[in-house]
């Protein structure tokens, strides 16, 4: 929702229009689909979240030579493979794996943890889990790791959540990688009462995620700046077209913010587009 409001707002701001298309459940076949159309129907530019190391190749370069650039937000593909893609603007995804990873073993050094992931091997949320992973192995703390899947939406997420936290009561730590996973989490943590006896951690701004944070279920969250992964798009391919090239677009890391109980209230406090919790176009006071 903060992503489709960057959009909005930097479109507003520049005169332009634009089409919100792809796939309600992470289907990469559907997002190539509405990629090649936008081909097709003479887009100005295109972003995409580059979710499948090679899916997206083909039509990335059928765009540039159509002089359609093509920018990746939100998922990337790794260093490397052929995507001529002009930039990335998003946030750097193993790195803050690796720094979630970091945070759950201060919390749990020693037992049984589980990372839900909502559609495994897709590229804006595997290598997140894949940072984890490693911080735990390179920790050398005794703690059990394992990974489990969630589905693409909430109404397969919660039940998923649900039935593996009812098989695994020993668990000591419970951390998502997705906002739906992260946002299930919560709730599962405070419907069985298990905060000071599980810690849990995950991904994104969810209304229902920051009201387990601020009641103490969820022991963090991550801010991923997702209004700026709408926004930053639509300037720099407005710019490109503008130069006639020349101003190329710039890879641009969004960061990583822990919100905890601390901090939360700067985001329930006032509700606004930059967090998705209001759709009113307000200017925010400190």
């Amino acid at each position: 929702t903060p992503t489709r409001y960057g959009i909005e707002d930097a479109c507003a701001l520049l005169g332009c229009s634009y089409q919100w298309v792809g796939s309600e459940s992470s289907v990469v076949s559907e997002m190539v689909d509405a990629f090649n159309s936008a081909i097709s129907s003479k887009a100005d530019g295109i972003a995409v979240a580059l979710i499948d190391n090679n899916a997206f190749n083909a039509p990335t370069d059928q765009a540039l030579a159509a002089g359609i650039p093509v920018i990746a937000y939100n998922a990337d593909v790794p260093a490397g493979n052929p995507n001529k893609r002009l930039a990335y603007i998003g946030q750097d995804l193993y790195q803050s794996g690796l720094q979630v990873g970091a945070k759950i073993i201060s919390l749990v050094p020693s037992g049984d943890i589980v990372g839900f992931i909502a559609t495994p091997g897709s590229l804006n949320i595997q290598p997140r889990i894949d940072g984890i992973k490693a911080a735990i192995t390179a920790s050398g703390k005794p703690i059990n790791f394992v990974e489990i899947p969630t589905g693409a939406t909430i109404t397969v997420e919660l039940p998923a959540v649900e039935a593996y936290y009812l098989g695994h009561k020993s668990l000591k730590g419970m951390v998502a990688v997705d906002g739906g996973s992260t946002a299930s989490v919560g709730q599962i943590m405070d419907k069985y009462s298990l905060a000071g006896t599980v810690h849990a951690g995950g991904y994104d701004l969810e209304p229902q995620t920051l009201t387990e944070v601020g009641k103490g279920n969820l022991d963090f969250t991550i801010d991923q700046q997702p209004y700026l992964q709408g926004f930053l798009p639509v300037v720099q391919m407005f710019l490109y077209k503008l130069s006639g090239g020349l101003a190329q677009p710039s890879t641009t890391d969004t960061g990583l913010l822990f919100v905890t109980k601390a901090n939360v209230a700067n985001y329930t406090k006032v509700s606004t587009r930059f967090e998705g919790s209001s759709s009113s176009e307000i200017l925010v006071t400190a």
